[in-house]
């Protein structure tokens, strides 16, 4: 079974991520921010204890943005959308009534007709 937690990225570490490791290789800057919502490539997720002391290569600076040690939660908005959102597609389409069939000459709602 996958765990949904996301595990810190250096070996042999099993420790919860807590931020996100990026490289911007052009302006030789290293980049440790709040852990990034997707795995993406080329970026490390770290647990606390690693990403409190990562350094950077010389010649390198290290941005630190503001990181959350607690591990990420969902918050009260994020589940009322997502329950919203499952209201909304479970929905069934709605049917127009029969006094809603536009009389001859009457002006459409319909937006291809708004178009023209």
């Amino acid at each position: 079974m996958v765990s949904p937690v996301r595990r810190c990225s250096r070996t042999a570490c099993g420790r919860p991520a807590v931020a996100t490791l990026t490289y911007v290789y052009a302006d030789s800057t290293a980049v440790l921010g709040p852990l990034a919502t997707y795995a993406e490539p080329h970026c490390y997720d770290l647990c606390s204890e690693h990403s409190e002391r990562l350094t950077a290569p010389r010649g390198w600076e290290v941005v630190r943005l503001a990181v959350d040690p607690g591990p990420a939660r969902p918050s009260g908005d994020d589940l009322e959308a997502l329950a919203n959102a499952v209201r909304e597609a479970a929905r069934p389409p709605r049917r127009p009534a029969a006094n809603d069939t536009p009389t001859p000459g009457s002006r459409s709602t319909d937006p291809m007709e708004v178009a023209r």
